[in-house]
C-alpha cells in the first residue's frame, strides 16, 4: 500500500494590501499562527496615491497548504488581491545582495574576476576589502556567495525576493 504523500514546493505569493500600520503584522501573524514558514519577505508601497503596498512572500508547502495560505490571506481585511506567481508560471524574480569580501593578493584578484563574471558591481573598496552589489535570481546570488567564502567573505546583506508576473495582469 503506498501513501499519497504530496511534495512540498516553494511558491512565490504576491499580496496587494493597504499600506497602513499593523497590516504586515497581521499577514505575518497568519503564517506564524498556523506554523507556516516564510522563506523570504519583501514589502514596499507600490501605489503611492492609493497607499497600496505589495508584499512578496516565498513560502514552502504542499499544494493543499499553499491553497490554504492563499485563501486565508484573501480573507484578511486589508488585502486587496493575492496571486500565486508560481502557479502563473514564468514570473520575474530578482534579489539584491551586498557582499563584503576581505582579501589581498591573489584572493583579491580572484574576487574581482568572479565579480566581473557574475556582473557584480564594486560599491565600496579599500586596500583591505570590497563590497559587491549583485542582483539576480536567488540561485545566482547563492552561487556567488559560496564562491566568495574561500576568498574572504566577511558578511552578506540581502533584500529578499521581489517578484512580478510577466505580461498583463497581476
Amino acid at each position: 500500500m503506498s501513501a499519497n504523500i504530496e511534495e512540498e514546493v516553494q511558491h512565490t505569493m504576491s499580496v496587494l494590501v493597504d499600506n497602513e500600520p499593523g497590516v504586515l503584522a497581521r499577514v505575518i501573524g497568519l503564517f506564524s499562527g498556523r506554523g507556516y514558514n516564510i522563506d523570504s519577505l519583501t514589502v514596499t508601497e507600490t501605489e503611492h496615491e492609493r497607499h497600496i503596498s505589495r508584499i512578496t512572500i516565498l513560502t514552502t508547502g504542499t499544494p493543499q497548504i499553499i491553497e490554504q495560505i492563499k485563501a486565508q490571506l484573501e480573507r484578511l481585511v486589508p488585502v486587496h488581491h493575492v496571486v500565486d506567481l508560481t502557479v502563473l508560471g514564468s514570473s520575474l524574480e530578482r534579489e539584491l545582495a551586498l557582499v563584503k569580501v576581505a582579501g589581498k593578493g591573489d584572493k583579491r584578484v580572484e574576487a574581482l574576476r568572479l565579480a566581473e563574471a557574475f556582473r557584480a558591481q564594486v560599491v565600496d573598496a579599500s586596500t583591505e576589502h570590497f563590497v559587491f552589489e549583485i542582483t539576480g535570481r536567488t540561485s545566482k546570488l547563492e552561487q556567488f556567495i559560496l564562491l566568495m567564502k574561500p576568498l574572504g567573505l566577511q558578511s552578506v546583506a540581502r533584500t529578499g525576493v521581489a517578484a512580478i508576473s510577466r505580461g498583463i495582469g497581476a
